[in-house]
């Protein structure tokens, strides 16, 4: 009978055994991504919009680059389809 190494990776998630229990992560993912988009250096914050914003229709700011917001919205629910909490907030 082999024995096989501890777990770390599995199906993109990053798994972690402790004496606790068993932490599961995508760290790795996150950050990988925030790079990908040019957001690595941006600080967290507990809400992702101000709550005094006001949303408008049309700001005259220069069109989106379709791709790279397409490529976002894509790894966005990559990251949630395993992050309930994520999905929940």
């Amino acid at each position: 009978m082999s024995m096989m190494g501890e777990l770390n990776f599995f199906l993109g998630l990053q798994i972690k055994q402790t004496s606790n229990g068993t932490m599961i992560h995508q760290q790795k993912y996150i950050k990988k991504l925030l790079k990908k988009i040019g957001m690595d250096s941006s600080k967290p914050i507990d809400t992702p919009i101000s709550l005094s914003t006001k949303l408008v229709m049309d700001d005259g700011s220069p069109s989106v680059e379709e791709k790279l917001y397409r490529g976002m919205i894509g790894s966005l629910l990559y990251l949630t389809a395993s992050r309930p909490d994520i999905v929940f907030s």
